[in-house]
């Protein structure tokens, strides 16, 4: 099978700092590839990277689509050719109706298919539909309509940042069974997280780590070697170890990878 996105040593610089050091990735088309990493490991960056976000244009590297290099595309083509983002921090769209937000990004919008959407992420069409999205939502409620929206799309690839971020734990279960009836319902799905459990729901796993990713294979295996190399760098140096934290140990972390 011929693979739907690769990103090729990808390299990403920002203000002050280079976010993505020679990035390698490959998607599968109706596959659930998770992207395990600590916060600050560059995971975001890559989402905004693949989606053209402007302010993360590669440096250095290319993005193939489905065998297009879409590296110079803009936002606009690229959800053209079925690419979408759902923010780790959902957008508000003040006074629009939930109904009406989930239809938007639907070819063929129809009641039926928009209720279908808020069912699947186990919200109540009756109660929703004609709610504002709003300040009125909780962050679960917003982070839910979103997904919502993006399953009603039917994308061919729904990069998912954080899609857990403020959902409980019995929303992680509904969530994880989402993203399965994507992928068997056709969409590729790159799920960004650092909560290895979301792992679970994965056919393939990557870790990223100082901006790069370093292992990918086996769900399983990336996510032992998550928690058993990962972790204790962030409890010993915290979120982000590979910033300054003091001389040596900052020096040690570059020059080794924390999780290498």
């Amino acid at each position: 099978m011929n693979p739907l996105l690769v990103v090729e040593n990808v390299h990403v610089h920002r203000p002050g700092a280079e976010v993505l050091r020679g990035v390698n990735l490959t998607v599968y088309p109706a596959e659930v590839h998770v992207l395990l990493g600590l916060n600050g490991s560059g995971k975001s960056s890559l989402a905004y990277t693949l989606m053209g976000c402007a302010g993360y244009r590669p440096a250095q590297g290319r993005i193939l689509f489905d065998g297009e290099d879409i590296t110079d595309l803009p936002v606009s083509e690229r959800a053209r050719r079925g690419i979408t983002l759902a923010w780790q921090e959902p957008a508000r769209f003040e006074g629009l109706r939930t109904g009406d937000y989930i239809a938007l990004g639907m070819k063929e919008p129809t009641l039926a298919h928009v209720e279908e959407a808020l069912r699947a992420v186990a919200l109540a069409p009756a109660a929703y539909l004609g709610r504002p999205v709003d300040p009125t939502l909780s962050g679960g409620e917003r982070k839910r309509i979103e997904l919502a929206a993006v399953y009603a799309m039917r994308p061919r690839l729904a990069i998912l940042d954080e899609p857990d971020s403020g959902i409980d734990v019995l929303g992680v279960e509904e969530i994880t069974g989402l993203i399965r009836q994507m992928a068997a319902e056709g969409t590729a799905v790159l799920l960004i997280t650092h909560r290895d459990e979301m792992a679970d729901a994965a056919d393939r796993a990557s870790l990223m780590c100082g901006g790069t990713v370093v292992k990918t294979g086996n769900p399983d295996e990336v996510r032992a070697y998550f928690a058993q190399r990962c972790r204790p760098h962030e409890e010993t140096l915290g979120a982000q170890p590979w910033e300054p934290v003091n001389g040596d140990a900052y020096k040690e972390v570059v020059t080794r990878g924390v999780c290498a």
